[in-house]
């Protein structure tokens, strides 16, 4: 069965999709099986990974309103082993629809059920936000990985967002835990950065990976021509860090299972 962990932050721009998608090429480059479910209607990790919104027929929209298996979806990319389950616009939709919906929480969860045999890591992109989407994102997940930019607005949702996550374990689905907060847009020559930095590995309650992302023009070019990192600029800072982060995750899995 899969690990299945949800990448999220109710705060948008601090590099949630960028970490999903280039982690994921990583750990398929490791020789795991990956899938990414992209849980955002504005469907950037499914074009970051190449796939074109023209080219979607059966997105995850169609899974989780008109019951579409999901293997009907999901898609490969041009890494081997490493697929995505894509969002569309119609995505928003989802997400009114499921307000009324009977177990509404657990709608993506009773989706990842039916696949998560077939992969060795999924790994779900949720919205920056704290909305239906995103509740069934952390629902449907074993363990969480928050990227948290290094600037002080980045430190001031987390606390809100942790109360969530809390009352999600408590009341829904007590198994989910933080596996971790990975620093993004780490820019060394500011000094916010680092206190930043320092703060979260004092008095965070959970792990902060080691490796740290950097600000980096390379992670910002990759996603407009359809390529992680990974393909993008192999050699860069910005995809050795998402190969050690990748690393750690499976290692901290192995560690645990």
């Amino acid at each position: 069965m899969a690990t299945i962990i949800a990448f999220c932050n109710q705060k948008g721009g601090v590099g949630k999709t960028t970490t999903t998608i280039n982690t994921g090429a990583y750990l398929a480059s490791m020789g795991q099986k990956v899938l990414v479910i992209d849980l955002d209607s504005q469907a950037n990790a499914t074009s970051g990974l190449g796939i074109s919104q023209e080219n979607v027929t059966i997105s995850l929209y169609h899974v989780l309103s008109d019951g579409t298996h999901p293997k009907d979806a999901i898609i490969p990319t041009s890494i081997e082993n490493y697929h995505v389950l894509p969002a569309s616009v119609d995505l928003a939709g989802a997400a009114i629809e499921l307000i009324s919906a009977p177990s509404r929480e657990f709608k993506l969860f009773e989706v990842v059920q039916k696949i998560a045999p077939d992969y060795d890591f999924i790994l779900i992109d949720c919205p920056p936000s704290l909305g239906i989407l995103t509740i069934n994102g952390l629902v449907a997940a074993q363990k969480l990985v928050i990227p948290v930019q290094c600037e002080y607005y980045a430190l001031e949702g987390l606390s809100q967002l942790l109360k969530t996550i809390a009352l999600v374990k408590e009341h829904i689905s007590p198994e989910v835990s933080v596996m971790g907060a990975v620093l993004t847009m780490y820019d060394r020559r500011n000094k916010l950065a680092h206190e930043v930095e320092k703060e979260m590995r004092a008095n965070f309650p959970a792990h902060v990976f080691q490796s740290v992302i950097p600000r980096s023009v390379s992670l910002a070019e990759a996603p407009s021509y359809g390529k992680t990192i990974m393909e993008y600029k192999w050699l860069s800072y910005g995809a050795m860090a998402y190969k050690s982060l990748a690393k750690e995750i499976l290692d901290l899995q192995t560690k645990t299972s």
